[in-house]
C-alpha cells in the first residue's frame, strides 16, 4: 500500500469515526432529555431532627467497628447536602461509613417565608448546638467532631469560637472563607453604594434561590456554556454524562436565604469583615477566632472560584490551637469534596486526619 493510499484510508477512518460519534451524541442527546435526573443521596439514612429549614440525618453504619468520636457534617446554607452522598462509590459519606465514623448530616430546605428573620444566632446558637445535641444522646458520647463546609464552615468556625470549653473535639472545614475583604468581585457587585440590601431584605423577605445562582454564576461568567459545550463533546461517554448530570443537579438545587441571614453576610461579613477583623457579636458574645484550642483541619481548592485561597489562607493563622493544620488540593470549589479528585486526594487524608482523633 502507497503511503498516499495509507493517508486515504487514515482519512476516511477518521471520518466515518466522527460520524459514529456524531449519531452517538444525537442518539444519547435524546436519551439525556427524555431520561428523568439521575439518583443521589441513596446511602441508607434516618432523619432524627427536623425544624424548618433544618434536616438532621443520621447514617446507618456499613461496618461493625464504629470509632467513638461522631462526625457532624454542616452543610452551606445555600445548597443540599447530597454533594456529600452524589452515588455509590462517589459518596463521601458512604467512604467514612466503611471508614468506620458514625456520620450525622445538617441537611437544609428553603426557609419558609415565616423563617425570614433567621439570623447568624439561629444558627450558630440553636440549630448547631441542637443537633450536637441529638447526636451525643444518639452516640452516647460528649466529643463531636464538627465538620463544615463553605459557608457551613462559617458557622462551624462561630460556634467553636463561642464554644471554647466544647462539646466539638475536632474542627474540621473544606474552602472555608474567613477573610472577606478578599471576595473582590462579590465585593464589587454589592458595593455598598449601589447595592441596597436593606430594601432587597425588606421588600422580599426570602432571598430568592435564582438571586443566590446569579451571584455564583457572576462569579464564572461563561462556566454554564463552556459546561454544555463539554457535555455536548462527551455525549457518547456514559461515565462522563452521569456524573455531569450529578454534579449539574447539584448546582442547580440552589437554595433561597432567609433575609435577615442574608442581611448579616452582606453587612457584617462582607462589607465590615468583622470575622477577619474583630466586631462580630451573636448573641451579646464576641466572635473571636483565638478560642478555638481544638484541632483544626482546613482543607483548601488551589483553583476555587468562590472563596478564592486569599479569603481563605488567614484561617489557620487566626485561630489559638496548637494543632491546626491547612491543606492545599488540586480542583475547585465542588471537586475538591466530591468527584474523582476528591476520591483520590482529600477523602485519605481526611481519613487519615480523624482516625487519629476519633477514639
Amino acid at each position: 500500500m502507497t503511503a498516499v493510499q495509507v493517508a486515504e484510508q487514515t482519512f476516511v477512518q477518521r471520518i466515518r469515526s466522527e460520524v459514529d460519534r456524531a449519531i452517538q451524541r444525537n442518539i444519547k442527546g435524546l436519551e439525556y432529555l427524555s431520561s428523568p435526573a439521575p439518583a443521589v443521596g441513596l446511602t441508607p439514612k434516618d432523619i432524627i431532627y427536623r425544624r424548618g429549614t433544618l434536616n438532621l440525618y443520621h447514617y446507618r453504619p456499613l461496618c461493625e467497628d464504629v470509632y467513638r468520636v461522631p462526625l457532624l457534617l454542616v452543610m452551606a446554607t445555600t445548597n443540599k447536602a447530597y454533594v456529600f452522598d452524589l452515588a455509590p462509590g462517589q459518596s463521601l459519606i458512604e467512604f467514612l461509613l466503611r471508614r468506620g465514623y458514625d456520620v450525622f448530616v445538617i441537611d437544609w430546605d428553603a426557609p419558609r417565608l415565616d423563617e425570614k428573620g433567621l439570623r447568624f444566632e439561629d444558627y450558630v446558637l440553636d440549630f448547631i448546638p441542637n443537633c450536637i445535641r441529638r447526636v451525643q444522646e444518639r452516640s452516647d458520647t460528649e466529643d463531636v467532631t464538627l465538620i463544615g463546609y463553605c459557608m457551613g464552615g462559617v458557622l462551624s468556625t462561630m460556634y467553636a469560637a463561642l464554644h471554647p470549653d466544647g462539646p466539638v473535639r475536632n474542627l474540621g472545614l473544606f474552602t472555608t472563607p474567613i477573610n472577606w475583604s478578599q471576595m473582590k468581585l462579590m465585593r464589587n457587585w454589592t458595593d455598598r453604594r449601589y447595592f441596597d440590601v436593606d430594601r432587597l431584605v425588606d421588600t422580599l423577605g426570602v432571598i430568592p434561590a435564582d438571586v443566590i445562582a446569579a451571584g455564583f454564576d457572576m462569579q464564572r461568567p461563561t462556566q454554564r456554556v463552556a459546561g454544555t459545550i463539554r457535555l455536548w463533546d462527551n455525549m457518547w461517554n456514559d461515565e462522563f454524562v452521569k456524573s455531569y448530570r450529578m454534579f449539574d443537579r447539584w448546582g442547580n438545587d440552589t437554595l433561597p436565604l432567609a433575609g435577615e441571614y442574608f442581611r448579616q453576610t452582606i453587612k457584617e461579613l462582607l462589607w465590615e469583615n468583622r470575622l477577619m477583623n474583630g466586631g462580630l457579636s451573636i448573641g451579646g458574645k464576641d466572635v473571636d477566632l483565638a478560642n478555638i484550642k481544638v484541632p483544626v483541619l482546613h482543607v483548601v481548592a488551589e483553583h476555587d472560584h468562590l472563596i478564592p485561597y486569599d479569603c481563605a489562607k488567614e484561617l489557620i493563622a487566626r485561630i489559638g490551637s496548637e494543632s491546626k493544620e491547612e491543606v492545599m488540593l488540586k480542583g475547585g470549589h465542588v471537586s475538591v469534596v466530591a468527584g474523582p479528585n476528591a476520591v483520590r486526594r482529600m477523602w485519605p487524608k481526611l481519613d487519615q486526619w480523624l482516625g487519629a482523633r476519633s477514639t
